[in-house]
């Protein structure tokens, strides 16, 4: 126990130190884009007085620090700040955005989780076999292709050429429930990579486990290829699996950018493009704050199913 304690404590200060650098990170970066809030705000041939008023109204005329300074007590108080562009609460930006783009995660994960073991574990059980050969291939082509070129792929064929599906989601607003004919390509295009990536692991662990003396054993005792399959040889696959799997929910939840871009989305990812056009420093801000989190808590989650599962490998790390 008091190991498992130590373990979730260096993760957890690992994560706190990588957001702070991711904040940092991101106020430098968006510092150093040429114009900020008022010169979006000032229009497309700005002048320069209404510019310096504007700036000055927003006190973008303070020094980084003393801003960045400001925010951040902000920030332990659980205030994220407002945005400079329209006055509204980052708070309320993210609460816009998040239920689009965790209605996407959703769904690609319930696909996702019986879709990539599933492929993995008939690969795995047809090792060498035109089965596995076909299925090993597929994932590699699929993993190769662009999410942007695949989801012009699909929209071209589904929407344009077949008129199955509708090819965005303009006009749907944030009930994307009620138009689930438009989530069939969004979803499509975020399950194809990483479904290839956890079936080829899945494949990967369920082969070796399958080739342990272990296995061995349990089939000269006459226990049944199913059973060994998946009471034995899966087991092993899930520790990585799991850190895969943590893998994807953060990069669904923190804003697929290309993604809701496309299709038109009004998700998180939607949200930073136009914070970022804007120069509307505080809800980016606000976004790396609430995506490191995000990313802190699943692979600490997935970090602790590991060392359950693979104890050595877990003291080790």
């Amino acid at each position: 126990m008091s190991g498992l304690r130590s373990f979730v404590a260096r993760r957890l200060l690992l994560g706190g130190v990588q957001t702070v650098a991711v904040v940092l990170l991101v106020f430098a970066l968006t510092e150093a884009l040429p114009g900020d809030a008022a010169v979006a705000l000032a229009g497309d041939q700005p002048d320069p007085a209404r510019v310096a008023a504007i700036r000055e109204a927003m006190e973008l005329d303070r020094p980084a620090w003393e801003r960045l300074a400001d925010w951040a007590a902000g920030l332990l108080h659980g205030d994220l700040g407002t945005s400079l562009v329209s006055g509204r609460p980052v708070r309320q930006y993210l609460a816009d955005g998040f239920g689009p783009t965790l209605l996407l995660a959703s769904l690609t994960v319930v696909l996702l989780v019986p879709v990539g073991f599933g492929l993995g574990v008939l690969a795995a059980r047809h090792a060498g076999r035109p089965v596995d050969r076909l299925i090993s291939s597929v994932t590699l082509a699929v993993y190769a292709v662009p999410e942007f070129a695949l989801g012009v792929l699909l929209v071209t064929v589904f929407a344009l050429r077949l008129g199955w599906l509708p090819p965005t989601a303009l006009g749907y607003g944030t009930d994307l429930l009620a138009h689930p004919a438009a989530l069939v390509l969004p979803v499509l295009v975020l399950l194809s990579r990483p479904v290839c990536s956890l079936a080829r692991l899945v494949r990967a662990g369920v082969i070796d486990a399958l080739a342990s003396p272990y296995v061995a054993h349990a089939r000269r005792y006459g226990v049944s290829g199913v059973r060994i399959r998946y009471a034995h040889a899966l087991p092993n696959a899930l520790a990585p699996a799991a850190q895969q799997l943590a893998r994807t929910v953060d990069w669904l939840l923190c804003g697929v950018v290309v993604v809701e871009a496309l299709y038109v989305i009004p998700g998180l990812g939607t949200v930073l493009l136009g914070a970022v056009a804007e120069r509307d420093v505080p809800v980016v801000q606000g976004l790396a704050v609430v995506f490191g989190l995000l990313t802190v808590v699943l692979n600490l989650g997935a970090d602790l199913v590991a060392h359950r599962l693979t104890p050595r490998a877990g003291v080790a790390a």
